[in-house]
């Protein structure tokens, strides 16, 4: 089994280019994509007499049908935790890199950007040996640890039976306590998915970001005559005659498909979505999420301040 072997110069070159393209973009006083400085909100208890009634939380008030308000928690005390799919579909690229290495991009980006402002960092990674638990500390040594850590997790052989997404995410679900940041990488290719009830229960208690990964040949099938398919779950092959422009047409129909519905199931979930491809600027594409979400933030203030969002059940209306 390989692995990706990582050298300290190389994490740094790597963190050299997200913070100068990043920094300060996710920091700030409103909630956003990650927790930075200021007040953030934490656990929600149900609603007492004297209690704020601003800090109102509709959404956990209308799952329970009780009232309910979420207690502030300084920022500096909050913990990222990372999922990461690091499974054998994560190790495919035809494009600038692998899925994978896009993974353990995105991990970097959020550790390197959080570690500063002194947020825990931790690491539960998914790989064909089980799951590894990587504990949150603060500091910049824990966080190139855990980096190299990930980095060096060996490539599964195919056939090796693997933990499903969702029994990986319930586990975490089960460990994280304090409500902080959960940021969960994968390609969701799960067959059939298992993750979205636990992504709806992490998203119940805490800020959830889930980054699909995803490579350009698993939407679209060149015309390159037969082409040898392997998957990389059984080692199973398959030739294809890329030559037939309606099998063509139905890949790219089903890969479309199949795409909606991982994204319906995220949103669903309560996730936050960020989908980054292996042939594209992950930075600029992650800035754009950043940005997008700190303008739904600065939208969302109204509600947030007490008043019930519209359509919800203490609104009058339709929750679903």
């Amino acid at each position: 089994m390989t692995s990706y072997l990582i050298s300290e110069p190389a994490l740094r070159r790597l963190e050299l280019t997200i913070t100068r393209r990043l920094d300060g973009l996710l920091q700030g006083e409103h909630l956003g994509l990650l927790p930075g400085p200021g007040s953030e909100l934490a656990e929600a208890r149900a609603y007492q007499p004297g209690d704020d009634v601003r800090r109102m939380d509709w959404n956990v008030t209308a799952r329970t049908n009780e009232p309910h308000v979420r207690d502030l928690v300084a920022d500096r005390e909050l913990e990222i935790w990372a999922l990461l799919d690091a499974s054998a579909s994560m190790d495919f690229g035809t494009a600038a890199m692998e899925k994978r290495e896009l993974a353990l991009s995105a991990l970097a980006a959020v550790g390197f950007l959080t570690q500063r402002t002194g947020n825990r960092i931790g690491a539960h990674l998914l790989h064909g040996g089980g799951v590894t638990v990587l504990p949150a500390r603060t500091g910049r040594p824990h966080l190139m640890a855990l980096l190299r850590a990930a980095f060096a997790l060996p490539r599964t052989p195919p056939g090796v039976a693997e933990p499903p997404l969702g029994a990986a995410a319930d586990r975490l679900g089960r460990v994280v306590r304090r409500r902080g940041l959960v940021l969960v990488v994968s390609d969701f290719l799960d067959a059939p998915p298992t993750w979205e009830p636990p992504l709806r229960r992490l998203s119940a208690r805490h800020q959830v970001l889930a980054v699909e990964v995803l490579d350009p040949r698993e939407l679209t099938l060149p015309d390159v005559g037969v082409l040898t398919l392997i998957d990389p779950e059984t080692g199973r092959r398959r030739e294809v005659p890329t030559g037939s422009a309606r099998l063509r047409r139905r890949y790219a129909e089903a890969a479309a498909g199949q795409r909606a519905e991982i994204e319906a199931g995220l949103r669903r979930a309560g996730a936050a979505h960020l989908r980054l491809r292996t042939d594209g600027d992950w930075v600029r594409d992650l800035v754009r999420h950043v940005m997008r979400q700190r303008r739904l933030a600065r939208l969302n203030v109204a509600p947030a301040m007490g008043d019930p969002p519209p359509g919800s059940p203490a609104d009058g209306g339709d929750a679903a």
